[in-house]
């Protein structure tokens, strides 16, 4: 599943990114494989979102979102 199709409320553990090219922005800004995140809202027209990872808050644009996959937790 990608980030960007997650609810608010939920929760995934990133496994993955897509594109190559915009991985190591991501990774910079503290999405690594492994690590859990928590959407927390989506803006009205969808874009951008906001994500909590690692104790701190994130706005994502969709296009970023949806090249990172991850693993919902049950």
């Amino acid at each position: 599943m990608k980030l960007s199709e997650l609810k608010p409320g939920q929760e995934a553990v990133i496994a993955e990114f897509t594109g190559e090219e915009i991985s190591i922005k991501l990774m910079e800004m503290g999405l690594v494989p492994g690590e859990a995140v928590l959407m927390e809202q989506v803006a009205p027209m969808g874009d951008p979102i906001s994500v909590n990872v690692s104790g701190y808050h994130l706005s994502l644009r969709l296009s970023e979102a949806e090249q990172i996959i991850v693993d919902v937790k049950q």
